[in-house]
């Protein structure tokens, strides 16, 4: 089974961020109800015993943390997504540093929550003023909890289901 790890988030206006882009860039928008922040992507995995074993390591997130504003990773942008409130990166990263001591592989982690698969960017500079513009906008919250979920691919997308979940 495709396994990751994941916290669930809620996202105020995610209809109103999609329409605020619509015509600027082309791509596959991930279904609101799919929206989570990776911790790990494990792949496919035979037996989810080991990783449960790992996941004990790993203590819920205390507390919900703000989303604010929107990044993209590539050069062009291939994948958009909103970051966690700046005052909030350090609860993440101690967060990863767990999954770390309990030997998850976080390779090259950075907290973000994909919104969009870029295809095509029609309109750079739109592009660019639209993302100023919720620079300190709050976009929604992660909620206090992890899970292992499994990820079963279709022609349609993804379809996530938890396995596992640790919550305060």
């Amino acid at each position: 089974m495709r396994l990751f790890i994941a916290s669930p988030v809620i996202f105020d206006d995610y209809a109103s961020l999609k329409e605020d882009f619509d015509g600027i860039i082309e791509g596959k928008w991930v279904e609101e109800k799919n929206l989570h922040l990776t911790w790990v992507f494990l792949g496919e995995v035979k037996d989810e015993k080991t990783v449960l074993d790992k996941l004990s390591q790993v203590s819920p997130l205390e507390r919900r943390i703000e989303m604010e504003g929107l990044g993209y990773f590539g050069r062009p942008p291939r994948v958009f997504f909103a970051k966690s409130a700046k005052s909030e990166e350090k609860a993440l990263y101690e967060k990863a540093r767990e999954f770390r001591n309990a030997d998850f592989d976080l390779y090259r982690f950075k907290p973000h929550i994909t919104f969009c698969r870029i295809k095509a960017i029609h309109d750079y500079k739109a592009f660019h003023e639209k993302r100023k513009a919720y620079r300190e906008r709050k976009l929604g919250v992660i909620l206090p909890k992890i899970g292992l979920y499994e990820s079963t691919l279709h022609a349609t997308g993804a379809e996530y289901r938890c396995r596992y979940e640790i919550e305060v």
